[in-house]
């Protein structure tokens, strides 16, 4: 018998990557293909939904015929998704009735903004451990339906479905016979409530959403149904579905309380196993499903970042000082050393711990001796320095983690890395595996089709690729932290001024 892949779709916010794995965790075939971003107003992000499904079907295929050539069997499919972003499509065609509004969109702040003015937000947050903000779904899925003509009242009829990515995905796979998403990917809509573990109706009254539209919850380990033969050149079972940030760290092992990961691809996401207790944070982090197994919650901490990736793909798209993400490295390193040049990458918002929907993204401390490299320096170190606040919050929560495991494509920037490690003042592991997200879902699906028989079992499959110890004075770590502080304070100033 040849050895079974499992077959991982990552559909992240500008791409979409297929990836096969063998049960040891090692890749043995991959695909990628982009897609457009929509950009209608300032704030607003939407994406194609016809073009993230026809990217999936493509890259899923193509690492399916690679694993196939390498003489591996495909068992079963995993699916890691971007997380809050929305999609309502008609239950007969299948059409969407509008673009997917991504997790980055900024359109709904004046409704949260009134939900907050309305004194919603303490409620909310006590039943889904979120704050109210636009990133979530519940205001994306309102807005869809009083905005496109007739949605609420084919939504009321049942005539509508609401998923996010996951949700779209295994609807198309399996020819519409199945309507479900996991715990992780509910926890972010600010419909679900974290105790009960199901769609919450006090939630769906206040956000004016019929229940009619929602998915099935279930287990990241589970049955989601067959992909339907024709679509995928033979029929799979889908059997493991997590939110991308959950899935990654699935990937990294992170299974008892403490462990800490932080991903880094268009945005930045740090996610601490709180296991079965539900972290309340008194510094505006979120509280969220880090995974459901046998019905069996395990909770997290988390810090969410809307710009990451993002600000270097803006160095290489819009300004054109960079030609490939990976120049980032060399230029970083040969900056000036007596540049103050910061970024602060507020491009659509600040998350957490800020949350400020209408900050916008500013450079300080440029001189005529300005360049490439110092503007390559100053965009790492925004990410950097962001993840920084987060970890402050945490401690400020009572979570001080004795290290942090890195992912995603920014990590392979080994003055990035270090730079984590020196401003942290932690130290950082990177794994042999960077793209933990699709093997955290290619996990999930090998635990739901059976081919592991326990967390203990993906645990061994972790392995360290270099560890990066800080070696920054604390002198010159808190005077970079000033500056940033400093430099956040007046984007939050001109923020407040655009708001009057």
């Amino acid at each position: 018998m040849p050895p079974p892949a499992l077959i991982a779709i990552d559909q992240g916010t500008t791409s979409s990557r297929a990836m096969a794995f063998d049960l040891s965790g090692e890749s043995v075939a991959s695909a990628q293909a982009e897609f457009p971003q929509i950009y209608p107003a300032d704030g607003w992000v939407e994406h194609d939904p016809e073009a993230i499904w026809t990217s999936v079907v493509k890259t899923a295929r193509a690492a399916i015929g690679e694993a196939e050539a390498k003489g591996y069997a495909p068992a079963a499919i995993g699916v890691a998704n971007q997380r809050e972003t929305v999609v309502i499509w008609d239950r007969k065609t299948g059409a969407p009735i509008y673009n997917a509004i991504v997790w980055q969109d900024r359109r709904t702040a004046d409704m949260c903004a009134q939900l907050v003015a309305d004194g919603a937000d303490s409620d909310i947050q006590a039943r889904t451990g979120l704050i109210v903000d636009p990133y979530f779904s519940a205001t994306k899925i309102a807005w869809i339906l009083d905005k496109v003509s007739g949605a609420r009242a084919r939504a009321e009829a049942g005539d509508l479905a609401f998923g996010t990515i996951d949700t779209f995905l295994i609807w198309r796979l399996t020819g519409g016979r199945v309507h479900a998403t996991d715990g992780t990917n509910a926890s972010r809509t600010s419909l679900f409530n974290l105790e009960t573990l199901d769609w919450d109706d006090a939630l769906l009254q206040l956000f004016k959403i019929p229940r009619a539209i929602l998915p099935e919850i279930k287990d990241c380990a589970a049955d989601f149904g067959t992909t339907n033969a024709d679509i995928l050149g033979q029929a799979l079972a889908i059997t493991g579905i997590a939110g991308d940030q959950q899935a990654a760290a699935i990937g990294q092992a992170c299974f008892s309380p403490g462990d800490i990961k932080s991903t880094y691809g268009t945005g930045c996401f740090a996610l601490i196993n709180t296991g079965d207790m539900i972290a309340r944070s008194q510094n505006r982090l979120l509280s969220t499903l880090a995974y459901r197994l046998d019905g069996r919650p395990s909770y997290a901490l988390e810090g969410s970042l809307f710009i990451a990736g993002a600000a270097v793909q803006w160095l290489r798209d819009e300004l054109g000082v960079i030609n490939a993400s990976a120049e980032t490295e060399a230029r970083a390193a040969r900056a000036a050393e007596d540049s103050n040049v910061v970024m602060v990458p507020a491009f659509t918002g600040m998350g957490a711990p800020q949350w400020a929907p209408g900050a916008r993204a500013a450079i300080f401390g440029m001189t005529r001796a300005t360049g490439p490299d110092e503007l390559a320096r100053a965009a790492l170190d925004g990410v950097v320095c962001q993840t920084c606040d987060l970890f402050d919050a945490m401690a400020r929560d009572g979570v001080r983690p004795a290290a942090l495991k890195i992912d995603g494509g920014m990590t392979a920037n080994d003055w990035f890395a270090q730079r984590l490690a020196d401003m942290l003042n932690l130290s950082v592991d990177r794994p042999k595996t960077l793209e933990t997200t699709a093997l955290g879902a290619a996990h999930l699906a090998g635990l739901g089709a059976g081919l592991y028989n326990s967390l203990e079992d993906i645990q061994q499959n972790w392995a360290l690729e270099k560890r990066f110890e800080p070696a920054m004075t604390d002198t010159d770590r808190n005077q970079n932290l000033r500056r940033w502080r400093a430099c956040v304070d007046a984007v939050l100033a001109v923020a407040a001024i655009e708001a009057e």
